[in-house]
C-alpha cells in the first residue's frame, strides 16, 4: 500500500498524540521531543499544518497493526533513514505500545554501486534494475557459446544463472555495507559467487547422473532426487575432505537460524560458498567411480547431501539452479 494512502489517517494520529501529551509546539511545528532518549524531535506536524513521512507511517503502522496483528513488522529501507525509523517506532512506544519494542524492527542496507559509481536518483544517476538483469543475462550467454555452444536450453540456463548472479552479489555481502557491482567479479564461475555455487550444484547433478545412468531431462533429473542413501555407512567418509565437507553441511541448520535471527541473508550465501569450496577440495582428492562398491555409495550419497544443501541454499535466497552449466 503506497504512502498516500494512509494521508486521510494522520488526524487519528495526531489526536493521539495530544491525547497523550506528547505533541510539543516548536517554531510553530508540531513535534515529540525525544531529547530523553538522545534522538532528535520527531516532527509530526509542518508549521502549515500539513503531515510529514513520520505522521503517515505512524499512520500505517496502526492499520498494520489493528488489520493484521503482525507479529513482526520489517522495514528494510537504506540506512540513511535509521534515524527516522527509530524516532517512529519510540513514538509507538511512548503512546503506551509495548509491543512496539520487539515488533517493529527497520533492517537497514547499504548503498548500491556499478563499477564504482554510486547509483543515486537525486543526482540523476540512475541504472534501472531490469537493465542490469538483462546485461547479465546477456554476459552469461555469451559465456556459455564460447565454453559450451552445445548447451541445450541456453536462454532459460543463460536467464536463471544472469538473475542468481546479480542477487548473488547483493546478498552476499553484509546487507548494512555498500554493495559494488563489477561484472568481471559477480559473473565469475570461480570466485565466490553465484555463478560458482550454482555450477558446483550441477556438477554435483552430473556426478549422479553419470553413475545411477540418469538422462538429463525434466522427468529423470527428479529421480536424483529420490536416490536412496538410507542404508549407507557414512563412517567410510574418514579422509580429510569428506569430513570437512560433512561439517560444513552440518552447519545449514544452524546457519538458517542465525540468518534468521539477524535479518542477514549474507550468512547463507557465504555458506553455500563454503559448501561449493568444500565440496570441489573433497572432488579434487577422492574418485568417486570407485571398484569398492561401499566407497563408491557412500561416496555419492556425500553428492547427493551436497546437491540439497547447495539448492536449499540457493533457493532460500531466491535464486534458481540449473542441472547443467
Amino acid at each position: 500500500t503506497g504512502e498516500s494512502f494512509y494521508r486521510n489517517m494522520t488526524d487519528d494520529i495526531v489526536k493521539k498524540l495530544t491525547d497523550a501529551n506528547l505533541l510539543t509546539e516548536s517554531e510553530g511545528a508540531k513535534i515529540v521531543d525525544l531529547e530523553e532518549y538522545n534522538m532528535a524531535p520527531c516532527l509530526i506536524l509542518k508549521n502549515d499544518g500539513s503531515s510529514i513521512y513520520a505522521t503517515r507511517d505512524l499512520a500505517a503502522i496502526f492499520y498494520r497493526k489493528n488489520t493484521y496483528n503482525f507479529v513482526k513488522a520489517l522495514y528494510v529501507t537504506g540506512q540513511e533513514q535509521k534515524l527516522h525509523f527509530a524516532q517512529v517506532f519510540k513514538v509507538v512506544e511512548l503512546l503506551g505500545n509495548e509491543w512496539a519494542k520487539d515488533q517493529l524492527v527497520h533492517i537497514p542496507y547499504g548503498l548500491v554501486s556499478l563499477d564504482g559509481a554510486k547509483l543515486s536518483t537525486r543526482d540523476g544517476n540512475v541504472i534501472y534494475a531490469e537493465d542490469i538483469l538483462l546485461e547479465a543475462i546477456s554476459k552469461i550467454k555469451d559465456t556459455i557459446n564460447e565454453k559450451n555452444p552445445d548447451l541445450a536450453d541456453k536462454d532459460e540456463v543463460a536467464r536463471i544463472v544472469g538473475v542468481g548472479a546479480v542477487i548473488f552479489n547483493d546478498l552476499y555481502n553484509q546487507r548494512i555495507k555498500d554493495v559494488s557491482f563489477r561484472w568481471e567479479k559477480l559473473l565469475n564461475f570461480d570466485g565466490e559467487t553465484g555463478p560458482y555455487v550454482q555450477y558446483t550444484y550441477a556438477r554435483c547433478s552430473s556426478i549422479l547422473r553419470k553413475a545411477y545412468d540418469i538422462e538429463d531431462s525434466a522427468s529423470d533429473n527428479d529421480k536424483l532426487n529420490t536416490i536412496d542413501t538410507s542404508s549407507i555407512d557414512y563412517s567410510i567418509l574418514s579422509d580429510d575432505a569428506s569430513i570437512d565437507l560433512l561439517k560444513e553441511i552440518n552447519r545449514f541448520p544452524d546457519v538458517v537460524k542465525d540468518a534468521s535471527e539477524k535479518y542477514e541473508p549474507s550468512i547463507v550465501a557465504r555458506f553455500s560458498v563454503d559448501v561449493a569450496q568444500a565440496f570441489n577440495k573433497f572432488y579434487t582428492v577422492n574418485r568417486i567411480n570407485v571398484e569398492d562398491e561401499n566407497v563408491k555409495n557412500s561416496r555419492l550419497a556425500l553428492v547427493k547431501i551436497t546437491r540439497k544443501t547447495l539448492r536449499d541454499a540457493l533457493d532460500l535466497l531466491g535464486i534458481g539452479v540449473v542441472e547443467q552449466m
